[in-house]
């Protein structure tokens, strides 16, 4: 197909919305430019004025490794004041530290710590902590070997790795902080395939612009019916062309989402852009089964993935249930005081119960009593949530007017219950559901016994784990998915449980619910 005969145009409507040139006589790059937003022209015009190509792993490289000495640094001189550390011995141990430097980036380049951002559109300093605590352990056991031939002070080593573990994470966080006020941070992204699921990847990352990714619009050569909240975003060209769209446009990223293509024409066209120094992220056909604890092993050179079974075993529930007895009796005992204060708010707010009682399905579909503090009036009719879990469950419902996917109820919700919905407030009862053992800390939502009528085959495996107070969707997407993507992030938690997402969605909760975007 030639650049004449690929048309720049997307179906809307269901008819054809072609871009037209401004003269007549202009060429395929001039038209390609006019397809785009200003803020990916203004981009393009500012990296091709900078000599250097500072990209967002250029930059993160550096402010990461800034992060990473200033905050071994500090750690070593509020350990040494705290210890009380003599002066000398203080200025002897600072160089050893200083001339340690070097051993301490190779350590962290071994253990990914700089690697992570410029791939992962949603790295966070708390991917990081892991790593972060194996490094400084390591680095502060080196440090208490050599420094003990000069002092003998166990009390300042034990310092020094207490603080430098927050000095290190807190380098990191205000280093990822910094960036994303920075040009390089952002990524100039296409996407491969304007079917249904190259769309659902262009309205996610759309609903998330702190990942830095500036959407630029979609390659594909027979296009779907675009999909509202797509806004500007157009086709930029065909698959033939995307090597050319990608140096043209100065594209950092380039997601492959089933394109209608040859698939061995795709392979070809990727192997022609590892001469670009783009991201390729690639949707796999199976995306609906494959979770992030997906292994990739060989069979002789045939690269294979690995899908491990997802129920939990019975060590694994009892470690997640043990964390669980732990952590909700802690929280009800910090939060009496918010609890009596918000009771004493509901009853002078409406009339009726504080508690709302309501049945929900928790783990292997088990009726329970979910516990929230009341945020509607009395007599509430739920006839409207089912017609809109009707409506979201087959993908034709629309955000509401605020663009978020939650049903707005106002003349139903009081004033205080708008306020705790806001805030999330009304789950606080459910750690007492936590403590029971009827709900988790951490899983999928605990569903109304008639959603499951709307559900595929595959939902399901949702009741594998048990019900959770958050959980991947409450912090990954929230309202921003509609009723059939909430349920598939519930299914692709419980395919891929693990301690450490548990421990880092329960560390990302309180972080989500500050944001002003989210939404209960």
């Amino acid at each position: 197909m030639s650049r004449q005969a690929a048309r720049l145009s997307l179906k809307k409507g269901g008819r054809d919305v072609r871009l037209s040139p401004s003269r007549a006589d202009a060429t395929w790059e001039e038209r390609l430019l006019q397809s785009v937003d200003d803020k990916t022209r203004e981009l393009i015009a500012r990296r091709q004025q900078s000599r250097k190509s500072k990209d967002r792993g250029w930059l993160l490289r550096r402010l990461l490794l800034a992060g990473d000495l200033l905050g071994l640094s500090l750690g070593f001189v509020l350990a040494a004041v705290a210890s009380g550390l003599h002066e000398f011995d203080a200025r002897i141990g600072l160089a050893i530290l200083v001339a340690s430097f070097p051993v301490w980036v190779v350590g962290a380049k071994l253990l990914g710590l700089y690697d992570g951002d410029e791939a992962e559109a949603d790295h966070t300093t708390l991917d990081d902590l892991g790593r972060v605590f194996l490094l400084v352990t390591a680095g502060a056991f080196g440090f208490a070997v050599v420094t003990s031939y000069t002092t003998h002070n166990t009390k300042q080593v034990l310092l020094f790795w207490t603080f430098s573990i927050v000095g290190v994470a807190g380098g990191r966080a205000a280093a990822r902080g910094a960036s994303r006020r920075t040009l390089a941070y952002l990524q100039n992204a296409i996407i491969v395939g304007a079917g249904d699921v190259g769309q659902l990847v262009g309205r996610k990352l759309l609903h998330h612009p702190e990942y830095g990714i500036n959407l630029v619009g979609f390659v594909d050569a027979e296009p779907k019916e675009r999909h509202s909240a797509l806004g500007h975003l157009t086709i930029l060209g065909t698959p033939a062309e995307l090597p050319e769209i990608v140096r043209l446009l100065g594209i950092d990223r380039v997601i492959i989402a089933f394109s209608r293509d040859d698939p061995r024409r795709i392979l070809e066209i990727v192997r022609r852009l590892r001469q670009f120094n783009v991201q390729i992220d690639i949707v796999p056909r199976l995306f609906g089964i494959v979770g992030p604890n997906a292994e990739v092993h060989a069979l002789e050179a045939m690269p294979m993935l690995g899908l491990p079974p997802a129920r939990l075993g019975r060590s694994s529930m009892f470690l997640k249930r043990a964390i669980d007895v732990v952590g909700a009796a802690m929280l009800l005992l910090l939060t009496a005081p918010l609890f009596a204060a918000i009771a004493w708010k509901i009853k002078r707010d409406s009339a009726g119960p504080v508690l709302f009682r309501q049945r929900r399905l928790g783990l292997n579909r088990r009726e329970f009593t979910v516990l929230k503090f009341r945020t509607m009036h009395m007599g509430a009719d739920d006839g409207t949530h089912r017609d809109y879990i009707k409506t979201t469950m087959d993908g034709g419902g629309l955000p509401s007017s605020n663009g978020l996917f939650k049903l707005e109820r106002s003349d139903d919700v009081t004033r205080f219950g708008a306020w705790l919905r806001r805030t999330s407030l009304d789950e606080l009862p459910q750690l007492v559901n936590v403590l029971r053992g009827d709900m988790s800390l951490v899983g999928p939502r605990p569903c109304l016994p008639y959603e499951v009528d709307h559900f595929a085959p595959h939902h399901f495996e949702r009741f594998l784990v048990p019900a959770g107070l958050t959980g991947l969707w409450q912090v990954r997407a929230r309202a921003h998915s509609d009723f059939g993507e909430a349920l598939d992030l519930d299914v692709l938690y419980a395919r891929s449980w693990s301690l450490g997402l548990d421990l880092q969605l329960l560390l990302r909760t309180p972080l989500q619910l500050l944001r002003s975007t989210a939404t209960a």
